[in-house]
């Protein structure tokens, strides 16, 4: 079995800066892009950053100049760092990577448990 477990989040001022980490479980075959969502509440889910396995990073605008994607291939991790933060960042952030699991050839979505992220203005 393969998951994604978050670590990181919490309540910040806004200004204040932030770390996300995730990290895969289980015994993977491939891992190829990872990344992260963010939902609000009475939003949709959104992308905020992605990471391919060669290393190219990309995010949306909202978010450029004050986060980073990351990620480290020999802990199969990938990470947000936040700084900046504003009020308009709170929401919840999920990790997500697209995984080939050392039991299956099939390319899969895998998702973690989702962090709370709060900035209060």
């Amino acid at each position: 079995q393969v998951h994604l477990v978050e670590s990181g989040g919490g309540f910040v001022q806004a200004g204040g800066s932030l770390m996300l980490s995730c990290a895969a479980s289980g015994r993977t075959s491939a891992i190829n892009d990872m990344g992260w969502y963010r939902q609000a509440p009475g939003n949709q889910r959104e992308l905020v950053a992605v990471v391919t396995s060669s290393g190219n990073t990309n995010c949306i605008d909202s978010v450029k100049g004050r986060f980073t994607v990351s990620r480290d291939n020999g802990n199969a991790g990938v990470y947000l760092q936040m700084n900046s933060l504003e009020p308009e960042d709170t929401a919840v952030y999920y990790c997500y990577a697209n995984i080939v699991p050392a039991f299956s050839r099939r390319l899969q979505e895998y998702w973690g448990q989702g962090t709370q992220v709060t900035v209060s203005s």
